[in-house]
């Protein structure tokens, strides 16, 4: 017999809700055929809770507490991104398929699984006849796997409002098994801050012509030195404050000739960025920020010199540098006045949430209550999400799914795969309803 919450899910994931940067490209019969299959799913969430549409299809809903004085935000999204043709899938990424206590699907992690879970927890709370202490608020955006605008657009109706939340809660961590080479507990990791995302095209016009007469230095050659020479300058690395106290945290679980490093990560906060780097790409990117060399483009043919050549670069700044200054090291690590710098996109890291105060204490005590194994902890979010835009009406802003994932299962996140343990999902349900009923007056 399947639980009806999980029915819930799978009627949702079977729905392929992909999103798409060109508008002219995107299913909106399926985007309509969601949110229609939302309000079915969920009446009594649609009857009682206020919703204002924003964008296309983001939806934000307004459930009216007790005060309004310190309203809480609950976050998800309704989009998921591609499935690649040739992905080697076990089982139909839309058809929702349980096998071995799992629901598999694109979209149950990322991000339709805390959706639901959220929903679920909210409906349940409606029958037993429920009030929240404090205005709740459930932000749905429809384009966030494109860096489009249904949050943006929510976080200005807020505004216009005059709600000003007192936390917000996004997808980001989770209760992440295998997490920590040595660590054998999971470990509930809250994103405190997330990475700024800036994406730069470096461009190198010249002289072209057949490849049997090359010229030296060409606009390729010069482009590939530039790239070259900031793969091999990298920003200064040092271990940000929530990475310390991640370790902290984790230190009585390490191994024991890691604990001393671990344990006073803030004082030996050299070494362990030195350790951090050694350990590998993931590791090492704990501690600065990283270029990554994403798209080339220049010939296109064998024997023809390109007359431009062109790169783009994909940076995640760490909490601690700024736009400005990755833009000035990048023009200096290039050096050279014929390599065209030009910004596609720039975001700046989000501000660091507060971890010592009531509202990431109740975050806290609710992981521990549903999952007492795991070690609750701070981390930088490296990946970009939605929850960004709330820093513009909000000082306590937190990324976590309350759900357990094995490492093989947050890689599938984006890749082929993906899926969700059906437990786990249920104690997702539960985390949300427990999160909800101990909102303080």
């Amino acid at each position: 017999m399947i639980d009806p919450a999980v029915a819930k899910l799978q009627a949702l994931v079977r729905i392929p809700t992909v999103s798409n940067r060109d508008p002219d490209l995107v299913d909106v019969a399926a985007f309509d055929a969601f949110v229609a299959e939302l309000a079915r799913q969920f009446p009594l969430l649609h009857e009682r809770l206020e919703l204002t549409r924003v964008d296309t299809h983001g939806l934000l809903f307004h459930w009216v507490g007790a005060s309004d004085a310190r309203p809480v935000v609950l976050m998800a999204h309704l989009d998921v991104v591609p499935v690649e043709e040739d992905a080697p899938w076990q089982h139909p990424p839309f058809g929702a398929e349980i096998h071995d206590g799992s629901i598999w699907g694109r979209g149950t992690l990322d991000d339709k699984g805390e959706l639901v879970a959220i929903c679920v927890a909210v409906e349940t709370l409606l029958e037993q006849g429920f009030t929240p202490a404090q205005d709740v608020w459930l932000s749905f955006g429809c384009n966030e796997e494109v860096s489009g605008t249904s949050a943006v657009l929510a976080v200005e109706e807020l505004t216009r409002r005059g709600v000003a939340p007192w936390f917000v809660i996004d997808e980001g961590g989770a209760i992440a098994a295998e997490a920590f080479p040595g660590v054998a507990v999971p470990v509930g990791v809250v994103g405190v801050t997330e990475k700024g995302v800036t994406s730069l095209e470096l461009r190198v016009d010249g002289r072209g012509g057949h490849a049997s007469t090359p010229a030296r230095n060409g606009p390729t050659v010069r482009l590939a030195k530039a790239l070259a020479r900031l793969d091999k300058n990298p920003m200064t690395a040092s271990v940000p404050d929530p990475t310390v106290e991640l370790f902290r945290r984790m230190a009585p679980h390490a191994p024991r000739a890691l604990r001393p490093l671990m344990a006073n990560a803030s004082r030996l906060r050299p070494v362990l960025t030195r350790a951090l780097i050694a350990a590998g790409p993931e590791p090492a990117a704990m501690t600065r920020t990283t270029f990554a060399i994403t798209t080339l483009s220049g010939s296109p043919a064998l024997n023809v010199i390109a007359s431009t050549a062109k790169a783009g670069v994909n940076i995640r700044i760490m909490v601690g540098d700024t736009v400005a200054g990755v833009l000035e090291h990048v023009r200096k690590t290039i050096a050279d006045d014929q390599v065209q710098i030009s910004v596609v996109e720039e975001n700046e890291p989000s501000p660091i949430s507060p971890i010592d105060d009531e509202a990431f204490a109740l975050i806290e005590s609710t992981i521990a209550d549903v999952f007492p194994d795991a070690i609750p902890a701070p981390y930088v979010m490296m990946a970009a999400t939605d929850s960004r835009f709330f820093t513009q009406i909000c000082s306590r802003v937190y990324r976590f799914a309350p759900f357990r994932m094995t490492k093989a299962q947050r890689e599938s996140i984006h890749s082929y795969d993906e899926h969700l343990g059906v437990d786990a999902f249920v104690d997702g349900v539960r985390w949300y309803q427990l999160l909800i009923e101990r909102i303080p007056g």
